[in-house]
């Protein structure tokens, strides 16, 4: 994992000033962390059943806008 992160490539802040971390963070992990991250690129794998679902349908959401 880097020890280092870029903003505006690994993560950004978002309206509330909350860190986000990138697509790209989350590949170059290599694995989902389970915490339900907005970018996700795993599918919200480790993330248990009644919350990934949640998720999932608004990620589908996000990418119907």
């Amino acid at each position: 994992m880097k020890l280092h992160l870029k903003e505006g490539e690994d993560y950004y802040y978002n309206e509330q000033g909350y860190i986000v971390l990138t697509e790209k963070y989350h590949l170059d992990r290599g694995s989902c962390c389970g915490n339900g991250c907005m970018h996700c690129p795993f599918d919200y794998e480790n993330v248990p059943e009644a919350r990934r679902a949640d998720l999932l349908q608004k990620q589908q959401q996000r990418c119907r806008q």
